[in-house]
């Protein structure tokens, strides 16, 4: 079974070596960077942003420091509180009363443009693995620790927040090492389906880089695809080899033209379908190889009539002969 699992995204920072600029709003393949990391968690039972809000590709709440912008270790706790005071107000009866809370926080920084869900998935069964554990962590290629890409066991999250609380006065300022040190923690190296999952952007340079690596890590497709749905707000899984073997069919088979039209025509059917009750996916697929059928007949004719027009000039240069 799938571990069930708050999360808590922290997109508060400064960005001071960004200019200041709005880092988790700042665009990747097409995508604001907060969403491409709210993608990757979408499994979370709740999820809450500690920043301030914004349009996001999937519903979220929203939560702020006591003082804003006094690091992430303070910013991890009120995301962690704000978990906690629903979870408490569930109790008493909400909308989830009887639902008992995760025992489990994902937290990750908001600038993770490589993050996906294989590499959630990864860490949670990598805590899942280590009964004694309370907290898992990626490392990067090198190695290093990566906290803010990390699932927490929720209890022991809290009695190590409160433990620093209580022995500097306040969390501000503080770093995560203070954290993690105290927790018995397992340690999740990058996967090899996700080798880029660490990979933050703090500054203009480590924005290029990403940018550049969307078209250049095998994937430009997928990534586009996911952009075009993200920005149209289509929640849609569609088999995309289908599409493409109907839009080189039509582009053979009819005209080069034919490609990009049928492909709208068959999107626009599917829609119809499902408006009476047929399943999106299905329709798109059902759709897709009637045209791609259709495409082959008129392929499978012309190439009829050349065979033909061939038998009839032999034919003349025969009876000519």
């Amino acid at each position: 079974m799938t571990t069930a699992y708050d999360a808590v995204v922290l997109a508060g920072g400064a960005a001071r070596r960004l200019g200041g600029v709005d880092k988790p709003g700042v665009r990747v393949g097409g995508r604001a960077l907060i969403d491409r990391v709210l993608a990757a968690c979408a499994g979370a039972r709740r999820t809450v942003v500690v920043g301030a809000p914004r349009p996001t590709v999937r519903p979220v709440d929203w939560t702020r420091e006591e003082r804003i912008g006094t690091g992430p270790v303070a910013a991890l706790d009120a995301g962690a509180a704000a978990l906690r005071d629903e979870s408490e107000g569930e109790a008493e009866g909400g909308d989830r009363a009887g639902t008992p809370a995760p025992d489990v926080l994902l937290v990750l920084s908001a600038d993770l443009p490589f993050l996906g869900e294989a590499t959630v998935q990864r860490l949670l069964d990598g805590l899942a693995a280590e009964p004694e554990a309370e907290a898992a962590l990626l490392t990067d290629a090198d190695g290093r620790d990566q906290p803010l890409v990390a699932v927490y066991r929720s209890g022991p999250l809290r009695r190590e927040l409160d433990a620093m609380r209580h022995a500097h006065r306040g969390l501000d300022g503080l770093p995560l090492r203070f954290l993690t040190g105290g927790l018995r923690t397992v340690r999740v190296p990058t996967g090899p389906d996700e080798p880029s999952a660490s990979f933050d952007c703090d500054t203009w340079e480590d924005i290029a880089t990403a940018r550049a690596r969307i078209r250049d890590h095998g994937a430009v497709l997928d990534e586009w695809i996911t952009a075009v749905k993200t920005e149209l707000g289509i929640d849609l899984d569609v088999d995309t080899g289908v599409l493409l073997d109907l839009a080189r069919d039509a582009a053979h088979g009819v005209a080069r033209p034919a490609a990009p039209l049928t492909t709208f025509l068959v999107g626009y059917a599917a829609a119809k379908a499902a408006e009476s009750g047929t399943d999106p996916a299905e329709a798109v697929a059902e759709a897709a190889g009637k045209a791609a059928a259709l495409a082959r007949q008129w392929a499978a004719e012309q190439a009829e009539q050349a065979g033909q027009a061939a038998q009839a000039g032999q034919a003349a240069q025969d009876e000519a002969g």
